[in-house]
């Protein structure tokens, strides 16, 4: 699709090119499927939250210092960035089903693998194969909710999908913490290859397959850059898909940045904080379900249109205490956490709006966006680090994110022009 065809209605409804799929808007998914999904698009999550209180750990044992140690939350980013580029234009070749299960098994191999490495640039290597193998997980799991949904449907899916991925930083860093407390922080890892078993014997026996064999696209190389080739043409998309990446930037900026900034900065035990992240978690939660409530109600577009204007003001706001001071640790927690129940409102929108244009090449527009996700989240997200490591500097980045996506969505997409299809 060029980027001057703009969808003939509000983006809340399905597209003409929605029809292409059989099943979309035939299927209504229960609570297992909604559980199973949100599993898969956990898996990359979970794999560095359960880690995270372990970072000042793996810097004293490996001897290395907290930057390289916060390195190999990057890495794995980058990884599922580049992943997921592979792997979508596979899952439109093969199936849903084969590339999630060779994926989550070499998962398995590779979190053994992290589990007796002899040091940090060895633990960055594998964490890059870690996060190339779990992101088949996520990117099938999208490109499984654009064969059955589009448009609000679609939003409203992958935001009930959120109150499965938010358990991870409800439960993981306290699960993680304590299993490092008690084993070392090798044991995590021996964790997380039992989840990724464990994941992979579910998706065996209950992921049914969502493209058949006629929908399939040709294989190779020219095939894939094809469909990437069709996806960058279309402005629009482009933009649509970048707004979850800046989404993921703040978020991260907050998870690689706050057990330093929390605990060193501030003085927080380590039970303290993963009780912090626990509660900032349930915002996570609380607003994705906000965002599943409102998008039946209400175009996506217009969630989007008011939710990115807000979270740069609060954004703003961080930045204004860590500045001053004012309020102390307490009122720097209560705006931490209105950012960070702000921040599952633009992607599932911004991604269901993206994914209802190009739904012949699901599995590749959804790796697009997940891969555009993870390489922006894991490009901004050490830059906390970078400078300085403090409140401050995790501010300023929260602030530069939210204010890239307020202008991507402004000046790329027509959301703000009146009258036009976009207009809501």
């Amino acid at each position: 699709m060029s980027s001057e065809r703009l969808p003939a209605a509000p983006v809340a409804h399905p597209p003409a090119q929605a029809s292409s799929s059989p099943d979309v808007g035939s299927y209504r998914p229960n609570a297992k499927y909604v559980l199973l999904l949100g599993l898969m698009c956990a898996l990359p999550a979970i794999s560095n939250d359960i880690y995270l209180p372990s970072l000042p750990d793996v810097a004293r044992d490996l001897h290395t210092s907290a930057t390289a140690a916060q390195l190999t939350m990057t890495a794995m980013m980058l990884g599922g960035a580049v992943g997921q580029l592979v792997i979508g234009p596979l899952s439109d070749r093969l199936g849903r089903r084969t590339p999630v299960l060779v994926g989550v098994a070499l998962h398995v191999v590779t979190s053994l693998l992290c589990a007796v490495v002899p040091s940090i640039g060895a633990l960055v290597g594998l964490r890059v194969l870690q996060g190339f193998f779990n992101a088949s997980a996520s990117v099938v799991a999208m490109a499984v909710i654009r064969d059955r949904f589009v448009g609000a449907a679609a939003s409203g899916l992958i935001s009930r999908l959120m109150l499965v991925i938010g358990i991870a930083p409800l439960f993981a860093p306290s699960i993680g913490g304590a299993i490092a407390g008690e084993w070392g922080w090798r044991a995590v890892f021996v964790a997380l290859a039992v989840f990724g078993a464990t994941l992979w014997v579910i998706v065996w026996r209950r992921l049914p397959e969502t493209l058949p064999a006629e929908r399939r696209r040709g294989s190779g190389i020219r095939t894939a850059l094809t469909g990437y080739g069709t996806l960058l043409r279309d402005r629009h998309f482009v933009a649509l898909a970048l707004l979850p990446g800046f989404g993921t930037a703040v978020l991260m900026s907050y998870v690689v940045g706050s057990p330093f900034v929390l605990m060193e900065g501030y003085g927080l035990t380590a039970q303290q904080f993963a009780w912090l992240f626990a509660i900032n978690g349930i915002g996570l939660v609380g607003g994705a379900q906000v965002n599943a409530y409102l998008v039946r109600r209400v175009a996506p577009i217009r969630i989007v249109r008011v939710v990115l204007p807000v979270s740069l003001a609060l954004t703003l706001g961080l930045l204004t205490l860590a500045i001053t001071g004012a309020g102390g640790l307490p009122l720097l927690l209560v705006t931490l956490w209105l950012i960070l129940a702000m921040v599952n409102f633009a992607p599932p929108n911004a991604s269901a709006i993206a994914l209802s244009r190009h739904g012949e090449i699901a599995g590749t527009a959804a790796a697009f966006i997940g891969a555009t996700g993870a390489a922006i989240g894991g490009v901004i997200s050490p830059l906390t680090s970078l400078l300085g490591g403090d409140a401050l500097a995790m501010a300023v980045v929260m602030v530069g994110s939210a204010a890239t996506a307020l202008v991507v969505l402004a000046l790329a997409t027509p959301a703000y022009h009146r009258g036009g299809a976009w207009s809501g």
